[in-house]
């Protein structure tokens, strides 16, 4: 993700024509699109397809869409965790992925991986001693800090991960549902968290599946279906044609959510002609 000579003064992340495909074995036959495939044969999945954007410093942008949309494998690909098959991700500087970057080991107690956490990210010991307190406070955990990281819940490690990766002050930060991993006090802890992340003009993409939580976070949101951007724009108009098209497919009324998908795709096609 070099060639941040090529973003604007005010572009963070530059996204040109993005697409992921991975090779995904078959166990056995199926109908449908994989009738006549033969045990242990292989097929190419494309996770996202020809996906291009651009966001400014300051933002915070929710990736919105069905389970197995691409909302994940694009917000790692971004990251350069994941490289993409053909296009280019151009940042600013190094996004932190949380859960990726920080990287943390379930043997250790959760004060020790503050400390491994940290000094991965490029913190001096000094640094790490002097926004532990702030970690501790933001994570919640409570006495189980003391506890290795392996007797915790999904969310308890989520939830470390998110305040470690907010200790470096990353100027691109990535959050993959660790909102959705604690309580309504963590919640708030965490939103305000970003938020002071935004103040320093900083760059957030949220991947969430509930169009609610981008409608009242996010100043902006994509939506992706099938690996396709399907909209881009105001997260409150964004979020509620998904979460429309969502209900209206979860009833049953699959003729009626095409027709909503492609009107989605045509209107966004438009503020781009």
């Amino acid at each position: 993700m070099a060639g941040s000579e090529l973003l604007g003064k005010e572009t963070s992340v530059l996204v040109d024509s993005v697409s992921l495909t991975y090779q995904s074995k078959t166990s056995s036959p199926s109908g449908g699109l994989l009738s006549g495939l033969r045990r242990g044969s292989r097929t190419q999945v494309q996770a996202v397809k020809d996906v291009s954007f651009s966001v400014s410093r300051g933002e915070f942008v929710g990736l919105v869409g069905r389970n197995g949309s691409g909302k994940s494998s694009l917000l790692r690909v971004i990251a350069g965790v994941e490289p993409a098959t053909s296009g280019t991700v151009y940042a600013r500087s190094t996004p932190t992925l949380i859960g990726i970057s920080a990287a943390l080991i379930g043997e250790m107690t959760g004060a020790e991986n503050i400390t491994l956490g940290c000094l991965a990210m490029g913190m001096s010991p000094e640094q790490v001693e002097d926004a532990r307190p702030g970690i501790e406070e933001l994570a919640g955990l409570g006495d189980a800090i003391q506890r290795p990281m392996n007797s915790y819940s999904s969310g308890m490690g989520a939830r470390l991960r998110f305040a470690i990766s907010r200790a470096a002050h990353p100027e691109i930060l990535l959050v993959d549902e660790a909102l959705s991993t604690g309580d309504a006090a963590f919640s708030d802890r965490s939103r305000r968290a970003m938020n002071d992340a935004l103040d320093d003009a900083g760059t957030i993409f949220l991947v969430s599946h509930a169009a609610q939580t981008i409608e009242e976070l996010c100043s902006r949101a994509i939506w992706l279906e099938q690996g396709r951007l399907v909209m881009d724009g105001s997260a409150e108009e964004v979020a509620r044609k998904y979460r429309w098209f969502a209900h209206v497919l979860a009833e049953g009324d699959e003729e009626k959510a095409l027709g909503l998908l492609n009107d989605a795709y045509a209107e966004n096609r438009r503020q781009y002609d």
